[in-house]
């Protein structure tokens, strides 16, 4: 009987950082080691591949989409090369693969199919920005964009400030990078003064920004956050 291949969870940088500043040798060596992707951009895994392994043939490669428009039928057939002995690589466009990214829906069918799955060690931009944070890193909670309406985002600032007083939990979130600005003068106008606010910018790259401080002491901190990945932590 044939062995099956593995599904290999490959993180990437969180920007425009050299790849083994950030990401263990391993990495390297198992990109090395594969030639069938399963990526959420293939362009942008394409430009990775060639960073961290720059003689790997570009050509051989093979590359299945996954994002928000894959139709969910689909990801099944993305596994056969795991099946027939081949291993697999998932790559995302930022950070771990499966953590507030589409390649959860193949490593879920991976364990349906009886693949092992093998997640690399690599940066967690939630994770980081927890790290940095000074919250509890013993609870808390991903809760991914909040809502664009002005009035709908100030009752899910309002709902999550209960959150993180009733359960002790930070609550993390994130908006569009252009809205940035907008979002933290949303939590400044909104929280508690005394509520605290971690803002984490350009995660691991030159440009890093991690501060943490109560509402009332954002009002008086300049800082521009237009356009760059941000995480937002907020807790009581």
């Amino acid at each position: 009987m044939q062995a099956q291949g593995n599904l290999f969870l490959i993180p990437c940088t969180l920007g425009d950082t050299t790849p083994l500043e950030v990401l263990p040798l391993l990495v390297k060596k198992t990109i090395e080691d594969i030639d069938i992707f399963i990526v959420e951009n293939e362009k942008n895994a394409r430009r990775f591949i060639k960073n961290i392994c720059p003689k790997k043939s570009q050509p051989s490669l093979q590359f299945s989409v996954i994002n928000k428009y894959t139709d969910t039928t689909e990801i099944p057939e993305m596994l056969t090369p795991c099946l027939k002995g081949q291993n697999v690589g998932v790559i995302s466009d930022a950070g771990c693969p499966g953590i507030a990214d589409p390649g959860a829906a193949v490593v879920i069918q991976a364990h349906i199919k009886g693949v092992k799955v093998v997640p690399l060690v690599g940066p967690s931009s939630i994770l980081l920005a927890m790290m940095a944070s000074g919250f509890n890193g013993q609870n808390f909670s991903f809760n991914g964009y909040l809502p664009i309406d002005k009035g709908e985002r100030k009752l899910e600032i309002k709902r999550l400030e209960r959150l993180s007083i009733e359960e002790n939990q930070s609550q993390l979130f994130i908006e569009t990078p252009y809205r940035n600005n907008q979002m933290l003068e949303s939590l400044i106008n909104t929280l508690h003064p005394q509520t605290h606010v971690c803002v984490a910018c350009d995660i691991t790259l030159t440009t890093e920004y991690i501060k943490t401080h109560s509402a009332n002491n954002w009002k008086k901190i300049k800082v521009d956050l237009h356009k760059r990945p941000t995480i937002f932590i907020i807790q009581k």
